[in-house]
């Protein structure tokens, strides 16, 4: 299993390099893309993606200077940042993913079988106390 994921981990940060982005900034600005209005708070963006608030910070710096998220205060509440996906954003994570998926990418063995695998990895996931989704 340890394999596995080195040899998925390496595929995947090898497609993301060529797209000039790293798995912290393409999975945020993924969870950022499937949110319904495209944003989210810093806070909140830590909690979905289990990370310490100082990644998420920093990661958002790094997407915001390349022109792939925006930051503004919350309209509502004054402590609260909120992070939103631009249209630069969208078109290079829907890169990403395309290639991701492409059969001929990286993770081309996967291509088709996302269900298959969600479905075999689901009952471990949920024994170790995960979101059932």
């Amino acid at each position: 299993m340890a394999r596995l994921h080195h040899l998925l981990t390496k595929a995947l940060e090898a497609e993301l390099k060529r797209l000039d982005l790293g798995r912290t900034g393409y999975f945020l600005l993924t969870t950022l893309a499937l949110t319904r209005e495209g944003q989210a708070r810093l806070s909140t963006l830590s909690r979905l993606m289990m990370l310490h608030p100082t990644t998420v910070k920093l990661t958002v710096d790094q997407l915001e200077a390349a022109g792939l998220v925006a930051r503004r205060p919350h309209p509502t509440d004054r402590r609260a940042t909120l992070v939103s996906i631009t249209e630069e954003g969208r078109e290079r994570a829907a890169a990403a993913n395309e290639a991701l998926e492409s059969p001929d990418g990286a993770l081309g063995a996967f291509a088709g079988r996302h269900r298959e695998i969600f479905d075999a990895l689901q009952p471990a996931r949920l024994a170790a106390g995960d979101a059932d989704l």
